[in-house]
C-alpha cells in the first residue's frame, strides 16, 4: 500500500527516538504482547534453544531471552545505529549487530526467530523473510513475530501519515500468504491485547 507524507526511513525514524529516549516507551508499549509471545515459545518446551530478536531496538528483548534458564544464545540485530548503540551501552557484553535485516546473515543459524513490530517497515517483508527462513534459521526453526499495524487494526492506519514513516498495510489473510509462500508451515495466529476499537497485536508463529 503506497504511503503519503513519507519523510524519512524507520531507520532514521527509529534512531531519533533512540537519541531522545523514546524508546523506553515502546518497550512498555510493548511488553505485554511480548510476554505473550515468549510464554507460546516456552509452552510445552524444555529444551535448549538460541534466539535472534529481528529489530531489537534498545535491546530489551534480547536482555529478556537471555535471562531465560533454557536460552544458550540470545541476540539483536537493528538497522538504527542509536539503538544499537543504546543497547551496548546497557549491556556492554550482550550480542547486539548493527544491520540492515534485508542484507545481514547470522555466523550461524539459530532454533529461533523473534520480532516484535518490523515486518511491515519493509517494501518487500517475503524478501526478507525469506531470508530469515533461508538464512537465519535451522531446520525446524521457528519464527514468532507481532505487528500492529495491519489492515483489520482501523486505528492504527493513519500512522503512516501521523509518523511520515513508510508502512506496507496488509491484511492478515496477506500475512499468512506470504508466510505460506516463504515455506513456513504450522502457521499458528492471535490477535492479543484486542479490546474495543483496538483488534490487538496480531501475532504469528510458525516452523520451517
Amino acid at each position: 500500500m503506497k504511503n503519503d507524507k513519507i519523510t524519512e526511513s524507520p531507520v532514521e525514524f527509529f534512531g531519533k527516538w533512540a537519541e531522545i529516549g523514546k524508546d523506553i516507551g515502546m518497550e512498555e508499549g510493548h511488553a505485554s504482547s511480548v510476554k505473550f509471545m515468549i510464554n507460546k515459545l516456552l509452552e510445552n518446551n524444555n529444551s535448549k534453544f538460541t534466539i535472534i530478536d529481528a529489530g531489537c531496538g534498545n535491546g530489551w528483548v534480547t536482555r529478556l531471552l537471555s535471562s531465560i534458564e533454557n536460552c544458550d544464545y540470545s541476540a539483536g540485530v537493528d538497522g538504527a545505529k542509536q539503538m544499537i548503540e543504546k543497547a551496548k551501552s546497557v549491556d556492554p557484553n550482550g550480542n547486539y549487530f548493527y544491520g540492515d535485516l534485508t542484507e545481514w546473515s547470522p555466523l550461524e543459524k539459530v532454533d529461533i526467530v523473534h520480532s516484535m513490530e518490523v515486518f511491515y517497515y519493509f517494501e518487500d517483508p517475503m524478501f526478507v523473510l525469506s531470508k530469515i527462513y533461508n538464512n537465519w534459521l535451522k531446520n525446524k526453526g521457528k519464527l514468532i513475530f507481532g505487528i500492529d499495524h495491519y489492515s483489520e487494526n482501523l486505528t492504527t492506519l493513519n500512522w503512516p501519515a501521523e509518523c511520515g514513516v513508510y508502512m506496507n498495510t496488509k491484511s492478515i489473510f496477506e500475512w499468512e500468504t506470504i508466510l505460506k509462500k516463504v515455506g513456513f508451515n504450522n502457521i499458528k495466529k492471535w490477535q492479543v491485547g484486542a479490546k474495543n476499537d483496538w483488534n490487538g497485536t496480531l501475532v504469528f508463529y510458525c516452523d520451517k
